[in-house]
């Protein structure tokens, strides 16, 4: 099993009450944190690409970010998560130029994910007619985007985007094209994902049981996959919060200030194509704050990693159990740098050389098989 972490601008108000300019602290802190998880042997950093959703992501231009990224860090990869390829955000043609110029830039460590965009808020103001249409926008764009690659002319005229002959330019240096990714939030936009040969990013998994229904459902139909790229990304992602200090109670108490219960109601205030459950207040009343014993609940049931490195590696286990891929550590939440640079050192040290044996990305080897039988 692989290991990642995700970012994405997270702007809470009260850290904004307390910095006025704390919308550019958290963008360099998150530049410090994937810098700490290159260091410490993380594979993956993932930043997400929303708009208009205040506090919960100021990350919109996270090709810029990964950009400089790029020459920040030595050999995590780089992903997008995600780019959104629909026409009314970005042309898929500008996508298709910014993941190749990336690929360059990053010699070889870019990962494509891509998505259709939060909810209401982000994808009404992009100008979008409603969010039941972007499922068949994406489905006609992503099949295109790896013929924009893998073809020095190209040409389209679709429903939804088209243009003249054209040679898109650059092509990815490292062939034949960097790893593709879907962000699916239920079994059967995991199982599509599978079918497309696409990888897919749980960013909706909440507990390892959540997790190992998700890879079932892929697992049995990536087998039969006709990959809309040049190869299958056999590979499932799932997310998690994570808080590994040396002292275990000095970690659930951090675990029970980081602001989750504001964070999960931000979810459910952006994300309105979710179901939201009887427990989850409507906006504006929010969740509050675990208590300790709260936190003691949530990582015996799976729903938080959290303590000191000996009992963050037996509730990893778990996860390792379910047959995932990788899982990332979501750090769009309140606890200090101080405590998260902790966590990835500690995770880097005692859990991820226990875990991970493989020098060599997953997605590396998925690549370089393909490039081998000249695809």
């Amino acid at each position: 099993m692989e290991f990642g972490i995700f970012v994405q601008g997270h702007v809470p108000l009260t850290q904004l009450a307390a910095d006025p300019d704390f919308e550019h602290t958290s963008l360099m802190n998150d530049i410090a944190i994937a810098k700490a998880a290159d260091k410490a042997g993380f594979k993956y950093v993932w930043a997400s690409e929303h708009h208009f959703l205040d506090e919960y992501s100021h990350l919109a231009s996270n090709d810029v970010f990964l950009g400089y990224l790029a020459a920040a860090t030595e050999r995590i990869h780089l992903g997008s998560g995600i780019f959104n390829p629909l026409p009314q955000a970005n042309h898929p043609v500008k996508v298709a130029e910014k993941v190749a110029t990336l690929d360059h830039l990053s010699n070889g460590r870019f990962e494509f994910g891509t998505g259709r965009g939060a909810g209401s808020r982000e994808i009404l103001g992009l100008g979008l007619p409603d969010t039941a249409i972007t499922k068949e926008i994406w489905a006609e764009v992503v099949r295109e985007i790896p013929k924009m690659w893998l073809q020095d002319s190209y040409s389209y005229e679709g429903k939804w985007f088209s243009m003249p002959e054209r040679n898109v330019l650059p092509k990815p240096w490292k062939k034949p094209h960097p790893p593709m990714w879907y962000a699916a939030g239920n079994a059967p936009s995991y199982e599509m994902a599978a079918r497309m040969g696409l990888g897919v990013l749980g960013f909706s998994v909440g507990s390892p049981a959540d997790a190992e229904a998700a890879v079932a459902a892929y697992k049995k139909a990536v087998p039969a996959a006709e990959p809309v790229g040049a190869y299958v990304n056999d590979n499932v992602m799932v997310t998690s919060s994570a808080v590994c200090l040396a002292d275990g109670k000095r970690a659930r108490r951090a675990a029970s200030t980081m602001g989750m219960g504001r964070l999960q109601s931000l979810v459910f205030r952006y994300h309105d194509t979710f179901p939201r459950p009887d427990w989850i207040p409507a906006w504006p009343e929010v969740l509050p704050e675990p208590t300790v014993e709260e936190v003691e609940w949530r990582l015996r049931n799976g729903y938080l990693i959290c303590g000191d490195p000996d009992e963050v590696l037996a509730q990893i286990k778990r996860y390792e159990a379910t047959g995932i891929d990788q899982l990332t550590f979501g750090l769009p939440i309140q606890l200090s740098l101080a405590d998260t640079l902790e966590t990835i050192e500690l995770i880097g040290r005692y859990v991820i050389p226990k875990l991970d044996k493989d020098p060599v990305h997953r997605t590396t080897r998925f690549r370089s098989a393909a490039a081998a039988l000249g695809k």
